[in-house]
């Protein structure tokens, strides 16, 4: 290789690995909206991704005969990668009607799922996998320790792209705009590469087609093909879960999974820098590999206990960080302090894996090629496992002491090489260093703290309240760790609480009672008389419990991702919500809402949707403009739907940005509030397919009929003693609020722009100022209300008040 060539080289796997992360993000984010966004979907789309990655690694040498430039092999590879990102930005959208006309559940629907996935991301990331053994080409036979510098500068290019998306095109652009820098990149890349492919290749002796051996191995390479594949299972494993844990404690926005994510490729990056510069120096590279991985195990527990033990006591209360940009500077010093130590390894161990089995006369491609395909397979295999069954299984605990324990034989593995040697003592020495090392290690790992889960991103100043005043202190009932999502419920002076991965969904207090009423409650009494009914999201299942008490409701489907949530609610808040999961009505269907109501074939009178918080990773998809589409096609003539609002956690710009997008679609929409001494809690927005006024008349005879008496019943345990307390809690419609949401963003599919808003304005503290802001546009509702005067008048006195307390 021409020494002159190999900063120019560097630049283009720094590209690469730039684009790369950015057409992962985009695509995972556009096949989301096809196949859903529960774990199994996410273990697919990962499986298909990095299938691709393996078999373009793999194939490459088998495929591209070596007197191909390996410049010129690179520059179409580029190319294609570049158009195939093109296509998939119009195609996948696309292809979702294609989707939705094949079965969409059981088990055909699974494989139906995994081919859709395979389908759109296994042809370009073939092509990915397929540029690093192409590139390596151009190296000397021999000289590995350039083969992990290319491998880390590739990483480097990763961490860009990936900082690059989450904090700037996607936030301040869209997906389009992201694609199109990232085939920008990949037409840059391969005009590079063009240039170089002008200089002819002059393998030296060595490397010679005449003296190259394809087929060579160096002596025990299986095992380190075995060794680099745990390597990557183990990593893989880590970070699937150490990126639920700590999202619990930093906040599951969108920014924290980009510097989560930023973090381990910095540590990779790292690591296979200063393993690309020790394999050129160490004499025994598998040694060398053996000794990373048993550090792993060390690393390992150090992560453990830092996130179980250390981080939820640091004095850290996001609330007086005073701008989100604070809390990201600290949230990225947790995250190297825990998971930096293990990621440097894992980064050091791809270079050593290179070193160590590779063979005089052998084809770099070749080396590159297997050894990347072997750590990729394994990665496959610790997303796919750890996400579908450790997790699940044995809990964030268990995961982690099986980490060790994989560690510890990615060790051993390393070391294999000694048996062959004739130097078994040595191999025996190290398996009981390994075996006691991994015991003694797994026993210091420890459950993470309900108050964790319960509390998330305000743990610290939650447990030091509890510590200082008994009042305060919270008695946990129930924590579970499922596939999709950790909950708990807590009982403290007599309330319980419901909480979903460091957020409180539901509680018992009078407020959230009342929430929760309303969302069944306001939509049933504005239908004539529902049906049918769709609830998306369980939670403590009060909401849903709301329409068993109506006597025309048929049926009530339930929508919720996590398996564990509706028997553990059921069990906890049974009084609360009506034992709704032992009505004859009700069916559960455990799916992503998004991919539930765009593959239904039912229709209902009334859907009620009530996501997490909008600041939450992938929740936007619940507030997007194509999502409300969905549910208006999804209503049957004169339906209604009930969206949930949160005013709290958020920013103004956040609350426009969800009223807009909600009247884009439900022009006649109206917005019903919840009160907190007079000022917002949380807001309801009903959207109608008819624009017929409410009888007030009709409505209070309604509920005085005998049939009724349990809806009253119902109303009344939450304050709501009369129709007129009910309906003084309109706060507006969208014909009203015009004014205030001038030049509001609408929340699109392609650009999902609450999620980039809300997790900014998640600690702005507004929501007082927010809320009455939208209540000053407020004025009696002509024509959406009628009736006699004696109803109307107290009705319009109370709109006149400027501040209520119920």
């Amino acid at each position: 290789m021409p020494k002159q060539s190999m900063a120019l080289q560097i630049l283009l796997v720094v590209l690469s690995g730039c684009a790369a992360l950015v057409y992962e993000i985009v695509w995972f984010q556009l096949l989301q909206l096809v196949i859903g966004s529960s774990a199994v979907s996410l273990g697919l789309l990962l499986a298909a991704y990095m299938g691709g990655l393996c078999l373009g690694s793999a194939l490459f040498a088998r495929y591209v005969p070596r007197a191909s430039h390996p410049m010129r092999v690179y520059a179409y590879l580029e190319l294609g990668i570049g158009l195939f990102g093109l296509v998939a930005l119009f195609g996948i959208p696309a292809l979702g009607h294609a989707y939705i006309a094949g079965p969409t559940s059981g088990t055909s629907g699974l494989i139906w799922r995994g081919f859709i996935a395979a389908l759109c991301l296994v042809p370009p990331t073939i092509l990915m996998g397929a540029s690093f053994p192409a590139i390596s080409r151009w190296v000397e036979a021999g000289d590995v320790s350039k083969l992990g510098l290319l491998y880390s500068a590739n990483v480097a290019g990763a961490v860009v792209g990936c900082l690059s998306a989450g904090f700037y095109l996607l936030r301040v652009y869209d997906m389009g705009t992201a694609t199109f820098g990232a085939a920008g990149i990949n037409v840059a890349a391969a005009l590079v590469a063009f240039m170089l492919a002008r200089v002819p290749h002059k393998p030296g002796v060595e490397t010679s087609l005449d003296a190259a051996d394809t087929s060579v191995r160096a002596t025990g390479a299986t095992f380190i093909y075995i060794a680099i594949g745990i390597s990557g299972l183990t990593a893989l494993g880590a970070e699937v879960v150490w990126t639920r844990l700590l999202s619990l404690l930093l906040g599951a926005t969108v920014y924290t999974f980009s510097i989560i994510l930023a973090v381990f490729l910095i540590g990779l990056w790292g690591g296979s820098a200063a393993g690309a510069r020790l394999a050129q120096r160490t004499a025994d590279p598998k040694f060398a590999l053996a000794v990373c991985q048993a550090l792993l195990a060390i690393s390992i527990a150090f992560a453990a206990h830092t996130i179980a033990v250390s981080l939820p006591r640091w004095p850290v209360d996001p609330w007086v960080a005073g701008s989100p940009w604070n809390s990201f500077d600290l949230d990225l010093m947790r995250c190297l302090r825990t998971i930096l130590p293990a990621t440097l390894l894992w980064g050091a161990s791809f270079p050593l894996a290179l070193a160590a089995a590779a063979a005089k006369r052998q084809d770099p491609g070749r080396l590159a090629g297997e050894v990347y395909a072997a750590n990729t397979a394994g990665s496959i295999v610790g997303a796919l496992g750890f996400t579908l069954l450790a997790v699940p299984l044995m809990g964030t605990r268990g995961s982690q002491q099986l980490l060790i324990w994989l560690a510890g034989a990615g060790a051993l593995t390393a070391l294999a090489y000694l048996l062959m040697s004739r130097r078994a003592v040595l191999f025996l020495g190290g398996a009981a260093v390994v075996l006691v090392g991994a015991l003694g290690l797994s026993a210091t790992i420890s459950d993470i703290p309900w108050q964790v889960i319960a509390f998330g991103r305000r743990t610290a100043p939650n447990m030091r309240e509890m510590d200082l005043s008994p009042s305060a202190r919270a008695t946990p009932l129930f924590t579970g760790e499922g596939m999709n999502a950790s909950i708990a419920i807590a009982e403290r002076a007599g309330q319980r609480s419901f909480y979903i991965s460091g957020k409180s969904e539901a509680s018992t207090t009078s407020l959230d009672m009342r929430l929760q009423r309303m969302m069944g409650h306001l939509p049933a009494l504005f239908h004539a008389g529902p049906h049918s009914v769709l609830v998306v999201g369980f939670g403590a299942g009060v909401t849903a419990g709301s329409f068993v008490l109506y006597p025309e409701v048929q049926s009530i489907a339930i929508c919720e991702l996590e398996k564990l949530i509706p028997p553990a609610s059921n069990e906890y808040f049974g009084p609360q919500n009506y034992r709704v999961l032992d009505d004859p009505r009700v069916h559960v269907v455990y799916d992503d809402a998004r991919h539930y109501i765009s593959t239904a074939r039912d229709k209902f009178d009334v859907i009620t949707t009530d996501p997490i918080h909008p600041w939450v990773k992938g929740t936007a998809t619940l507030y997007s403009k194509e999502y409300y589409e969905l549910v208006r096609d999804r209503l049957n003539p004169g339906g209604v739907v009930a969206q949930w609002l949160p005013v709290y956690e958020s920013d103004a710009d956040s609350v426009k940005t969800e009223l807009a997008t909600f009247f884009s679609v439900f022009p006649n929409a109206t917005v019903w509030s919840n009160y907190q001494d007079g000022d917002g809690y949380d807001l309801v927005l009903l959207g109608r397919l008819d624009d017929s006024p409410l009888e007030v008349d009709a409505l209070e005879r309604r509920l005085l009929q005998p049939s009724y008496s349990k809806v009253d019943a119902s109303l009344a345990d939450v304050g709501f003693h009369n129709t007129l307390d009910l309906l003084s809690t309109y706060a507006g419609r969208a014909s009203d609020l015009t004014g205030l949401l001038a030049g509001a963003q609408i929340n699109q599919d392609l650009n999902l722009r609450l999620q980039y808003l809300a997790g900014l304005g998640l600690d702005s503290m507004s929501a007082a100022s927010t809320y009455q802001e939208v209540l000053s546009y407020r004025r009696f509702p002509d024509g959406l209300l009628s009736g006699s005067p004696e109803k109307l008048k107290p009705l319009r006195a109370r709109f006149g008040r400027r501040r209520r307390i119920f």
